[in-house]
């Protein structure tokens, strides 16, 4: 599980390289601090209270009641395997947005945004989905709701890339596009990237990461059709 984890953490630099290369130079520092940040925070908001919310005791199947900050675990307990493979997967959802809204939204705004989805709004639709996970593992173990009507999600499909495009979606409709990127007729104009060659190595990066995902082996607690997360 930690490999797994691990492998999937490296699409952080998958999703970066690719956003880079397909942006302008001038907002290359910008875009790269953006893809550090988020995970950081991510990490620490899911340890604090979004891990609770997604696996802790169901309340009624919406949301989890418990097992928040994990401070009274010792560390080898075996609960750190599955939180750090759940943790990355947090930060994926909130990678997603970054590209979508690149070169058009203000520093301080997006970690904010980073905090609000890993810590609440992917954590609740994590737990709708995957409540029972940490089952196996001495947290929570009752099905959220979509989960007990044999809802599944497969490689985070449903719960992290629906989670990270909904919210991308808002966004991008209230920022609307790139300064420029439109003439006043309506007509497109081009606005190329300016390293193709880093967007490419940003692709097999996450190709690679995607190894991580997808194939990971399920938990008992976990249907063998519903291997990850």
């Amino acid at each position: 599980m930690i490999l797994a984890g691990a492998l999937f953490f490296m699409m952080q630099a998958g999703f970066a390289m690719v956003e880079l290369g397909f942006a302008r130079a001038k907002n290359s520092i910008n875009i790269v601090m953006k893809n550090f940040l988020d995970f950081c925070i991510s990490s620490l908001v899911f340890l604090f209270v979004g891990f609770g919310l997604m696996f802790g005791t169901s309340a009624g199947g919406w949301i989890g009641t418990d097992s928040f900050w994990l401070s009274n675990l010792p560390s080898d307990d075996k609960l750190w395997s599955f939180w750090f493979f759940q943790v990355v997967f947090a930060g994926t959802a909130c990678t997603i947005v970054s590209g979508a809204m690149a070169e058009r939204t203000k520093f301080v705004g997006y970690l904010i945004y980073a905090a609000l989805l890993a810590g609440i709004l992917y954590p609740l639709c994590g737990h709708w989905a995957w409540g029972s996970f940490g089952g196996a593992f001495g947290v929570g173990g009752t099905k959220g709701w979509l989960e007990n009507m044999g809802f599944i999600g497969f490689a985070g499909s449903s719960v992290v890339h629906v989670c990270g495009g909904a919210c991308t979606l808002a966004g991008i409709i209230v920022i609307g596009p790139r300064h420029g990127r439109f003439a006043k007729d309506g007509t497109p104009r081009l606005i190329a990237g300016h390293n193709i060659a880093l967007a490419a190595l940003g692709v097999f990066i996450l190709w690679f990461g995607w190894f991580g995902s997808t194939p990971a082996p399920p938990s008992p607690a976990m249907p063998a059709s519903a291997a990850s997360p």
